[in-house]
């Protein structure tokens, strides 16, 4: 089969566009997922470089669970295709459903420690062919495109998860850094969905966009939030971005208010005055693993229409160094799409 895979941290060079990658067997409890479409994420581009090393010096090779990371590796955490084969214990009447694959893997009723990521710790989608444990194969009923439906897993279940686990509600001020990217422009929709009052932080030329989306307020990505706002102005805030401006975004959160993040593009590493923390009565939460019922929720709003697919552009598999060449220069809003052909 065709699949991309990495072959060490480093730069493009790593990634080895392939003809000759055998189909995987599915095994108990597997299915077998012909891969139609895919999506570039954050996680790609940070496992190729070795982001997640906290100390690269004596540990150069950890994924995003702390674990080492193992090479060969095809990655791609998005995928939308059909079950072509099964496992024993899966029913057979499963196979020709058409499934989102959800990207994290939680056994039932283990820890958190124990999920894996699909195209992290096990294959993921930048491939014709990946194996999902059927629990994690999801049917979805929908008009929309491989293409458009390839762009929801990843992105709206992190910016879904987080607002869950903050408890988001009707008529709340949330504040969403990072609002034009593939999780920020998630989460404006799915807040506004809620009832909530979002205010979106991005480029000034994706405002308008973003106004369609359903944020209520935008503001510059360079600009002085404090300043604009003031202390205490928002009940929630939503942040994929970090780096030096974060205790700012403290200050503007509610006593009582609630912080939730799943990425950093901006820099990991941030001051934190504990002051801050407790005098406020603040919650700092941080979001990886789905909760229970997280992704069923995702496929009933994407069903019923709540959702809306933002594809920036598409490629094809081969094409995979483009395409992550352009998601690295953050001028678009939402997701880029690889679409995956079978081979002649």
């Amino acid at each position: 089969m065709r699949a991309v895979v990495l072959l060490g941290h480093g730069g493009f060079d790593q990634l080895s566009v392939r003809d000759d990658v055998p189909v995987p067997t599915p095994g108990a409890d597997d299915v077998l997922v012909n891969v139609r479409a895919s999506a570039v994420n954050n996680t790609d581009i940070n496992t190729r470089l070795g982001w997640y090393a906290k100390d690269a010096a004596t540990a150069p090779d950890l994924g995003w669970s702390g674990e080492p990371f193992h090479f060969p590796r095809i990655q791609g955490a998005d995928a939308c295709g059909l079950i072509v084969a099964v496992g024993e214990g899966v029913d057979a009447s499963r196979i020709g459903q058409r499934v989102l694959v959800e990207p994290v893997f939680r056994p039932p009723g283990r820890p958190l420690a124990d999920a894996r990521y699909f195209g992290s710790e096990v294959d993921g989608g930048f491939a014709e062919y990946a194996l999902v444990p059927s629990r994690h194969a999801f049917t979805v009923t929908s008009d929309l495109s491989d293409e458009k439906l390839a762009s929801f897993p990843c992105s709206y279940s992190a910016s879904e998860n987080m607002l869950a686990r903050v408890g988001l509600q009707a008529a709340e001020q949330v504040l969403i850094t990072g609002a034009s990217g593939g999780v920020g422009s998630a989460a404006v929709q799915l807040a506004a969905a809620r009832g909530a009052f979002v205010t979106g932080v991005a480029a000034t030329n994706k405002h308008e966009e973003l106004g369609r989306l359903g944020a209520h307020n935008t503001v510059d990505r360079n600009a002085d939030l404090l300043a604009q706002f003031g202390p205490n102005s928002f009940d929630v805030i939503v942040d994929v971005v970090g780096g030096p401006h974060w205790p700012r975004l403290l200050e503007l959160l509610r006593p009582g208010g609630r912080y939730a993040t799943c990425g950093a593009i901006a820099g990991p590493v941030v001051p934190l005055d504990l002051r801050t923390l407790y005098l406020k009565d603040l919650r700092l939460v941080g979001c990886t693993v789905l909760d229970e019922g997280v992704f069923a929720g995702l496929i009933t709003r994407i069903e019923h229409g709540q959702v809306k697919p933002l594809v920036a552009a598409t490629f094809a598999l081969s094409d995979i160094v483009a395409a992550q060449g352009l998601f690295l220069t953050k001028q678009h809003i939402g997701k880029i799409v690889l679409t995956i052909d079978a081979l002649p």
